[in-house]
């Protein structure tokens, strides 16, 4: 595929948003043009049903600073950002949503925020903050629970991690690949390899057209991918250390379950006073055998993950270089 370049590329999932792709493009162009940034808009159709190519056609062949991308069918956001992002070749990449939600005045910040490569304050990803949402009240309240979740468990303090409105160095991506649905956790994956994360406040507009593409089956995909993501990111060179440890907790508890059990089964025959125990009568009996067995199973699913990791680890890098002082040396793919 031809490569996209320019200083910033702007990369757009587009899904049945005909009305506001074209105001979107004039308005980034506006701010570009006024702050003198080279740059360039990738509008991604993810199968729209309604005239959205036919919008990024026009306005493509109105301007070169527009290209267009049709995906066969609709394959998820993060797809549509892989894709886009594949296909560009700019040193700085900034994502948003076609709605007109995010505002493109805050651009340039976003460019601030980011600084320098070799800035000690600047920034790899700058993640945008909606403090002020224009959204019901039913996407606000299970967003914001999610985003504490995913601060807590991940380390990564972010306010919005759901923001689409986002900036990076093209580099970033050299560790990070898009699928499924973890493009709201790109600055979790890439503070797991070291890449320095920021955050900036921004304005959130009320949707103009059309409505919302996400539903309630979201929360629990986006629960199942924070799982899958907090395992590559903490466990992924040693998911024995994960698996493992639960493995333990279940046959440790069972175990303590049955020695105690055992013991007083012994003392109620030694002792006239105390009241027989019978084992077969006593259901905790069978919960810790129960426990013992998930220990058992955790532990032999640990060591099989771990014996994959270990068979596979040769093809994969566990690290990611942030400098040479030799050109000469090898460049390794991270």
């Amino acid at each position: 595929m031809c490569q996209i370049f320019a200083d910033v590329v702007f990369v757009i999932p587009t899904f049945n948003e005909q009305e506001s792709v074209g105001e979107l493009a004039s308005q980034i162009k506006s701010v570009c043009e006024a702050n003198s940034i080279n740059f360039k808009i990738v509008f991604v159709d993810d199968g729209s049903s309604d005239e959205s190519w036919n919008v990024i056609e026009r306005l493509s062949t109105e301007t070169s600073q527009v290209v267009g991308l049709r995906l066969r069918r609709n394959f998820g956001k993060a797809a549509a950002l892989e894709a886009g992002i594949r296909a560009s070749s700019g040193e700085l990449i900034i994502t948003m949503d076609a709605d007109l939600q995010d505002d493109p005045q805050e651009i340039p910040r976003f460019l601030t925020a980011l600084g320098q490569a070799s800035d000690r304050d600047g920034k790899d990803v700058v993640s945008g903050w909606k403090r002020v949402r224009h959204d019901p009240w039913h996407k606000i309240l299970p967003s914001r629970a999610f985003n504490f979740l995913v601060s807590r468990l991940t380390g990564v303090h972010l306010h919005d991690h759901n923001c689409g409105f986002k900036a990076y160095r093209r580099e970033v991506f050299d560790d990070v690949h898009l699928y499924g649905e973890r493009h709201r956790f790109v600055p979790v994956l890439a503070a797991s390899k070291g890449w320095r994360i920021g955050e900036i406040e921004v304005k959130h507009h009320a949707r103009k057209f059309g409505h919302s593409k996400y539903g309630l089956s979201r929360l629990l995909k986006g629960f199942l991918d924070l799982l899958s993501v907090y395992l590559i990111t903490g466990y992924s060179g040693r998911p024995f250390h994960l698996i493992g440890t639960g493995g333990m907790v279940c046959f440790g508890l069972g175990g303590l379950g049955i020695v105690y059990l055992s013991t007083m089964w012994c003392l109620t025959r030694l002792i006239d006073s105390m009241p027989i125990l019978h084992l077969h009568e006593t259901a905790i009996f069978y919960y810790c055998i129960l426990a013992m067995l998930l220990g058992s199973q955790f532990l032999l699913a640990g060591l099989l993950a771990e014996l994959l990791v270990s068979r596979t680890s040769q093809d994969h890098l566990g690290y990611s270089i942030s400098e040479r002082t030799d050109s000469r040396l090898r460049s390794e793919k991270t």
